[in-house]
């Protein structure tokens, strides 16, 4: 059962941060969570918010900012850019692209890690929005996606079919060992969103593929 660190460390550190990611790599954490979105000057950007809170209460809008703009009121946003430059290549990147985010910056960026060395099967790309994964199908062929979804396990299917996959991500609030048996029997890789009870996953165990936690340290083996 893989161990996914949720925007990094969440219940450790402020989410998405290099600061989190660390946490999550110290905890042994097999895979590091994290979103994306892109600034209106074309900077991907780590974060799961589509805006930014201001230091007087304001919110700005990622996608209507420049990077610049917004790193005055978040100094610790982190770029994509960076983070792949911090993280070891053979750490397992699990990357939620956010809806109706735009993915040609986000694709340059992937194709520039894997000319650099990074390889290809230690990045999987989530979304809870198909066409995004339609896009990246296109783009990115070779790519391991990954079907996103709230609760219905009747439209995850649906969707794993139109893009040739079997991962899933989906709330944990709906799942029980009898679902996930048959999930796993007909091929099915599940991984619950977001799971913190360490009991209740050895429960789900044997179904599997991962857990998406906000405290990594809890499943360290």
């Amino acid at each position: 059962m893989e161990i996914i660190a949720h925007r990094g460390a969440k219940g450790l550190a402020p989410e998405n941060t290099l600061e989190a990611f660390k946490k999550a790599i110290a905890h042994h954490a097999d895979q590091l969570e994290f979103d994306l979105r892109v600034t209106k000057d074309g900077v991907v950007v780590v974060n799961h918010d589509r805006s930014i809170s201001g230091p007087q209460g304001g919110k700005l809008r990622i996608a209507e900012c420049n990077f610049q703009e917004l790193r005055r009121h978040k100094p610790d946003l982190m770029t994509f850019a960076a983070l792949l430059q911090a993280i070891d290549n053979n750490t397992h990147l699990l990357i939620e692209i956010k809806p109706r985010v735009p993915i040609t910056q986000i694709v340059r960026h992937i194709q520039s890690a894997i000319a650099n060395g990074r390889p290809m099967s230690t990045i999987s790309i989530g979304s809870f929005d198909q066409s995004i994964l339609r896009a990246i199908h296109s783009a990115l062929p070779d790519m391991d996606t990954v079907v996103i979804e709230h609760w219905s396990s009747i439209r995850a299917q649906l969707r794993c079919w139109q893009l040739h996959t079997k991962r899933i991500n989906i709330r944990s609030w709906w799942l029980w060992r009898g679902f996930l048996r048959i999930m796993y029997m007909r091929g099915y890789q599940i991984a619950p969103y977001t799971l913190n009870n360490p009991a209740r996953a050895r429960k789900w165990e044997p179904y599997l593929y991962g857990v998406i936690t906000d405290y990594p340290e809890r499943f360290e083996r």
